[in-house]
């Protein structure tokens, strides 16, 4: 079965136009917020005599790394659930996984906290604790804000809502989300990997 797209009117243009540069500008924002963080945490890096300091817990690389490839997946998916949507295809599979990956990409984070906390690790024991916890847990927020987001227009895009070719809803929540995940790269090499 083929289905027939309609053309949007000048109208919903105008509103997905508004839509996607609105989402631009809070992107940079947000953008331009990270950038502050990394800032600080560069200054913070380069003033300290040794970076980790002599007897802070050793940061894991295995769940990090693997929270990186959720999360570069559920790019891929978020991206294949607008593909699908903007030629008439059922976008729903694909939105489940992005959904399925942030919340295990949560999870996964949750895991690491613990264990950092658990080896001495915390947001109180120095500027070390204190930049990693306020960098992936500012992130993490974002990630659930993204999540909060993509769960609120499942069940239009359930419904059809989305079949009639006006995605605007799902682009600019994928745009957010591609920036977590952007965001995310950053932080593990940053943090994890220099």
């Amino acid at each position: 079965m083929v289905t027939v797209l309609a053309h949007p009117s000048l109208a919903e243009n105008r509103r997905a136009l508004r839509a996607y540069v609105g989402m631009v500008v809070f992107l940079g924002a947000w953008g331009m917020t990270f950038a502050s963080l990394f800032f600080s945490y560069a200054v913070i890096r380069v003033e300290s005599a040794t970076w980790p300091p002599d007897g802070a817990a050793p940061l894991p690389l295995a769940l990090p790394a693997l929270n990186t490839v959720l999360l570069g997946l559920s790019s891929f998916t978020m991206h294949r659930c607008l593909s699908s949507l903007r030629a008439g295809r059922p976008g729903l599979r694909w939105l489940f996984w992005t959904i399925a990956l942030g919340a295990g990409f949560l999870a996964l984070q949750l895991v690491v906290w613990k264990a950092l906390h658990d080896r001495g690790l915390r947001a109180d024991s120095g500027q070390y604790g204190s930049i990693f916890y306020t960098l992936t847990i500012f992130h993490a927020l974002h990630v659930a804000c993204g999540l909060i987001a993509l769960l609120a227009i499942a069940p239009r895009v359930a419904r059809g809502r989305f079949a009639s070719g006006n995605t605007t809803a799902v682009r600019t929540c994928g745009m957010f989300w591609h920036f977590v995940d952007a965001v995310w790269v950053v932080t593990f090499v940053t943090v994890y990997l220099l």
